[in-house]
């Protein structure tokens, strides 16, 4: 059974949702451009309502080390999620600032791109593997774009650290994407939405009880 992360969290209805369904990590998202962007503020307070059974997971896209300390001067993060174009050295440079665990998201479109996991995997604590932002779709996000990849790419492979499966995940489609990859986690955002940014609590319930084999 694969461990279950709810990604762009910024309500109180979605945090209940992940909660009751016992999701194990929620994903805050501290990038503005993002849709589901949340403040470091309304971050704490979300945090404290998912209570401290689920794993928080800041997700941040090329941070400055103002952004990194000040959103974690307000609110505990278990794991940094870097969905940008950070380097192993940034990786290993933010993972020494903030002494916080690093997961590390890794674009995929072809087997090639998985040659960057033994670089990663040397400083990150995770790896995310996700799909690449589609090249027709005008001001695409660097993630949460609902951008599914071949699945089978990562079948049978053994990574020499724990990670998830993201992009394009839904309730309809989480228990194959299981079956095909062996991920041991996955992460969905757009796939649990009624619109960008904008949670549907009945369809998080239903993705939790997909990825957990009870649908």
């Amino acid at each position: 059974m694969a461990q279950i992360k709810i990604c762009g969290i910024n309500s109180p209805e979605a945090v209940a949702a992940a909660r009751d369904g016992r999701a194990d990590f929620i994903g805050l998202v501290f990038y503005p451009p993002s849709p589901r962007a949340v403040t470091p503020e309304k971050a704490r307070d979300l945090a404290m309502l998912a209570g401290a059974g689920i794993k928080k997971v800041g997700l941040f896209v090329d941070p400055d080390d103002f952004l990194l300390d000040r959103t974690l001067a307000t609110v505990k993060l278990d794991l940094l999620q870097l969905h940008g174009k950070e380097t192993p050295a940034r990786v290993a440079e933010i993972k020494t600032r903030t002494g916080v665990a690093a997961m590390k998201a890794i674009k995929v479109a072809v087997a090639a791109d998985l040659n960057a996991v033994g670089d990663f995997a040397a400083v990150a604590d995770w790896l995310l593997f996700d799909g690449v932002p589609p090249k027709d779709k005008k001001n695409a996000l660097p993630g949460g774009n609902a951008a599914r990849f071949d699945w089978t790419l990562l079948r049978g492979r053994k990574f020499p650290k724990p990670w998830m499966l993201s992009g394009g995940l839904t309730p309809e489609n989480v228990a194959e994407a299981i079956r095909i990859s062996g991920a041991p986690c996955v992460d969905v955002s757009s796939g649990v939405e009624i619109r960008p940014g904008v949670k549907n609590p009945a369809r998080i319930a239903a993705f939790i009880r997909a990825a957990k084999g009870k649908a």
